[in-house]
């Protein structure tokens, strides 16, 4: 696949993104069962379905191009180490929030190319829109209605900033470390759709002092480095993807106004 293929291939995944979030839908307004994976993790119907509907839609579009879905991650260490570019999927991400009902859960679809995001698609099946990144090349929001808008970060940040918070894993010693901004506005919000808050410009700043997996966080990674963001592991690095055994995230920051210091508020960490 070559740099020009990806624009004519971030549609082809967006229609697939949608097609997830409808079979989601489906299930979302009945009564369904909620089971529990082996590490304790919430697992519905809806999950299934989407998988099922990505990865085959995938293996039609790309089928030399490996998958890792985090309904089908359990794909040896010795297996992936040598990919080259590869899908990342969490067909429901925010299965929480799916249960309870709130609305705030997403399709997630990433290109991983040399353990960076270059495509990445965010569908939010409640509310019809879908964001997508072409990293170096632009943003976009998609309404219900079929109007696309360009999304860029704020810059500068908000003042007082906009931080956002997981509403699913609330994280005391975050406010010992964001005590150092001075006054900010906390906002608290489900799944990727708290990356899509800053890449287009309504949020600067979403520090994660938590567990997250690489499929969690890979297609709104795409977002928000193509809107002009930038994510960084607490050692000032960038978040990047299939670089080990395990499939856990470090601790990262997801920042808008890169002027400014927000590593410098987690020195002493």
């Amino acid at each position: 696949m070559t740099e020009s293929d990806l624009g004519v291939f971030a549609e082809a995944i967006a229609e697939i993104a949608v097609e997830a979030g409808k079979a989601i839908l489906e299930i979302y307004q009945q009564d369904f069962e909620v089971t529990q994976k082996e590490d304790e993790s919430p697992l519905t119907q809806a999950d299934l379905a989407s998988h099922r509907i990505i990865c085959d839609a995938l293996a039609h579009l790309t089928p030399d191009i490996p998958v890792l879905s985090e309904e089908s991650s359990d794909i040896d260490w010795d297996a992936r180490a040598d990919w080259q570019q590869y899908w990342l999927v969490d067909p429901l991400d925010g299965t929480k929030e799916f249960i309870n009902r709130n609305g705030e859960f997403t399709v997630n679809i990433a290109l991983i190319r040399y353990h960076s995001p270059v495509l990445g698609v965010v569908h939010v099946p409640v509310s019809g829109v879908t964001y997508t990144g072409l990293v170096g090349k632009w943003a976009s929001k998609h309404g219900q209605d079929g109007m696309m808008n360009h999304i860029s970060i704020r810059k500068p940040c908000a003042n007082p900033p906009v931080v956002v918070g997981s509403r699913s894993h609330a994280n005391p010693r975050l406010s010992g470390f964001l005590s150092k901004i001075g006054k900010y506005e906390l906002v608290s919000m489900g799944s990727s759709l708290k990356f899509c808050l800053l890449a287009e410009g309504k949020a600067d700043f979403y520090p994660r002092l938590g567990p997250t997996s690489e499929w969690d966080t890979a297609a709104a990674h795409a977002v928000v480095l193509a809107a002009g963001g930038r994510i960084i592991t607490l050692n000032g690095k960038p978040l990047r993807y299939n670089m080990k055994k395990s499939l856990l995230n470090p601790e990262f920051l997801v920042i808008a106004d890169t002027d400014r210091d927000w590593l410098g508020l987690f020195e002493d960490y």
